[in-house]
């Protein structure tokens, strides 16, 4: 693993584009816990996928439809959710908005 980065300031980090067409950057990681900031477009899909880690997401700024498990709630800005373990979720950006999601453990595949 990267050393591990435990601060982060406001507007530090790259941008990176995620294959859905949106944008990631990692604020904070160690081997146990990750921090996660994403931007999305109006519009902006998060497809359908699942991973291993347990996800924390806090809504940002926007509206977003979330589903997990094939049941779908709409969160806007301060709303938050969780997805267990290997099930699959995915969100649309009814606007313009950011989710800052944890990941435990940390995804690894986010650092290189």
């Amino acid at each position: 693993m990267s050393k591990p980065k435990i601060f982060s300031h406001a507007g530090e980090g790259e941008w990176t584009l995620t294959p859905d067409g949106n944008r990631r950057r990692v604020l904070l990681h160690t081997d146990e816990l990750m921090l996660v900031e994403f931007g999305f477009d109006r519009g902006g899909v998060g497809a359908l996928h699942s991973h291993p880690h347990v996800q924390a997401s806090y809504v940002a700024e926007g509206r977003f439809e979330v589903t997990i498990d094939g049941h779908t709630d709409v969160l806007e800005m301060g709303g938050s959710f969780i997805v267990p373990s290997n099930l699959v979720h995915g969100v649309k950006a009814l606007e313009a908005g950011r989710l800052v999601d944890s990941f435990t453990p940390h995804r690894a595949d986010f650092l290189d």
